[in-house]
């Protein structure tokens, strides 16, 4: 039977605490939530309310490339939450990424995405996970049906990334960067925080029954 999930907050959860009977996923670091961003959660979005079931946009704070000291973070997780949650998903899984979590398997992380029964998994080319990265988009199709996100290109035909936005930053070249990311004004950060549910200091969120 479908789910009806119109109307609904979008739930924060931790990664421990979600289980599923059928979803449609999307991965990803989301740093700054930009506009390549945005047009992979709304496709996932979009799949999940016409299949009716539960979308679902995992990710991970600090941004793995934060935590290991290879890049700055464009964006703190609320502002991330509220960017996201603009764009419609029933929940937002946000797993703590540290160093126990980087030491993980792949298997490990394919057991998680395993307790929401994705029925298709949308991610970026370049997706990897796992202790030193071992697991990559390949592995994950092993197990679940994935589609890769086609990149999104700026109106300068070059795609947009967060590494150009923080490019971008570093020279100054802050309206270019805004409209690679898009809007960030306060009133849209508003309007996202009010579309969310924090629920991560609650108890284990399970509708498979």
């Amino acid at each position: 039977m479908s789910l009806d999930f119109t109307g609904m907050k979008t739930q924060v959860l931790r990664d421990d605490q979600i289980a599923l009977p059928a979803s449609v996923l999307t991965i990803g670091a989301f740093d700054g939530v930009h506009r390549g961003h945005q047009a992979l959660i709304s496709r996932a979005v979009t799949e999940a309310r016409a299949a009716g079931v539960a979308s679902v946009v995992w990710t991970f704070d600090p941004p793995p490339k934060v935590f290991f000291g290879r890049a700055k973070q464009l964006s703190p997780v609320s502002e991330k939450l509220a960017r996201i949650a603009r764009l419609g998903p029933d929940y937002i899984v946000l797993a703590s990424f540290c160093k126990s979590y980087a030491a993980r398997s792949p298997q490990a992380f394919l057991d998680d995405l395993a307790r929401i029964n994705p029925a298709r998994i949308h991610v970026g080319a370049d997706f990897r996970f796992g202790a030193k990265q071992a697991g990559c988009v390949t592995t994950l199709a092993e197990r679940f049906d994935v589609t890769l996100a086609p990149a999104v290109l700026c109106e300068g035909g070059e795609v947009i990334s967060s590494t150009r936005i923080r490019g971008l930053r570093a020279e100054g070249r802050s309206r270019e960067a805004v409209a690679l990311q898009g809007s960030t004004d306060a009133a849209a950060l508003m309007s996202g925080a009010l579309l969310t549910q924090d629920m991560r200091f609650g108890e284990e969120f399970d509708v498979r029954n």
